[in-house]
């Protein structure tokens, strides 16, 4: 079992950064690819970026890639992402995902197993 709750949420303005964590439970982190997704209203959730397990690999939707980056520390149980250059079309709620322990590449929706509760970022103009 796999609990994440997500903080770093907030108001910019375009062109400005943020970054989010995602603050894992369990013993079993280090073992498990970890993404982010967002969601905005009347659209399906979708794939922004991932991460393997030991960091080695990383997938970014195209309309994030050179702008955003994921990391993680596994000492902390915690995965992070690095928004910068931030366009008022980035506003959502961001979730912290977790699919299947050793998943390779984007990150399939229907493929994740654990959610985070989501963090809104609103981006001004």
């Amino acid at each position: 079992q796999v609990q994440l709750v997500e903080s770093g949420g907030g108001l910019v303005q375009a062109g400005g950064s943020l970054r989010l964590s995602c603050a894992a439970s369990g013993r079993t982190f280090s073992t498990y690819t970890m993404g982010w997704f967002r969601q905005t209203p009347g659209k399906e959730r979708e794939f922004v970026a991932a991460i393997t397990w030991t960091g080695g690999s990383t997938y970014y939707a195209d309309s994030v890639k050179g702008r955003f980056t994921i990391s993680r520390d596994n000492a902390k149980n915690t995965v992070y992402l690095q928004m910068n250059s931030l366009k008022p079309e980035d506003t959502a709620v961001y979730y912290c995902a977790a699919p299947d322990s050793r998943y390779i590449g984007p990150i399939r929706g229907n493929d994740v197993n654990y959610w985070g509760q989501g963090t809104q970022v609103t981006v001004s103009s």
